[in-house]
């Protein structure tokens, strides 16, 4: 099982891969990712493509709306 600490740096990892222009220090956790960045539909599949890459789990598409932020995805995570 990953520490929050680990889900945080891989869920960082995983927006500026498909962001590169997000500054992780000005991103606000519990703000939905599409409110804070330009993020359309199709980054933000590209985004949990990223996260199933770096994490190695398969995420059922059901559970994207979990992701939505940051604190969704260490929560989601941390189960």
């Amino acid at each position: 099982m990953m520490t929050q600490e680990e889900i945080k740096k891989a869920t960082l990892a995983a927006l500026t891969e498909i962001a590169p222009e997000i500054s992780v220090d000005e991103i606000v956790s519990d703000v939905n990712f599409r409110d804070q960045f330009d993020f359309d539909s199709m980054d933000f599949l590209n985004f949990t493509l990223a996260l199933e890459a770096r994490l190695k789990i398969e995420i059922p598409q059901a559970d994207y709306p979990k992701l939505s932020n940051l604190d969704g995805c260490i929560a989601y995570f941390s189960k």
